[in-house]
């Protein structure tokens, strides 16, 4: 079977009982996600950072595609959660970077009066794979060298 674009274990995770995203209807765009973990999301402070869900996973897919982390649609309006970067874009070559072996995590801003507890196993988002167009005179030419946030370094 060839390999395009697909999910794995990130490292560190084996032994987690994590389970593959899915999509639960063959018209969803989206590959729901569950969180790897229990963790809190205390209420926004003006200058706090966001809170990080794991997911335990990665993602592969072909060098002219990335994917979409997506918030739920009900939980900005049940749990009060919005993604601190509105989407996320993860390239292709986050995939097995040295850093977190390439797993994707969800950025979380809770903006109601009392903490969220996530459990692990809640679906938290979805992952929408994507093509890319590239602009005619493009010249990069940059090798991924970390994980999280280090596109530009």
């Amino acid at each position: 079977m060839t390999r395009t674009r697909g999910f794995e274990i990130a490292k560190g995770y084996e032994d987690r009982d994590i389970h593959m995203p899915v999509r639960k209807t063959m018209h969803s765009a989206g590959y729901d996600v569950e969180a790897a973990e229990d963790t809190v999301i205390p209420v926004f402070k003006l200058g706090s950072k966001p809170t990080l869900i794991h997911t335990g996973l990665k993602a592969y897919c072909e060098p002219d595609e990335w994917f979409m982390l997506a918030n739920r649609s009900s939980n900005p309006g049940k749990k009060h959660l919005v993604l601190a970067n509105g989407i996320g874009i993860v390239d292709a070559d986050y995939y097995n970077n040295p850093d977190n072996d390439g797993e994707f995590m969800f950025a979380f801003f809770n903006i109601s009066d009392e903490d969220v507890l996530i459990k692990k196993g809640d679906v938290i988002g979805q992952v929408v794979f994507e093509k890319f167009l590239i602009c005619d005179g493009d010249s990069a030419s940059g090798n991924r060298t970390g994980g999280f946030g280090s596109t530009s370094k």
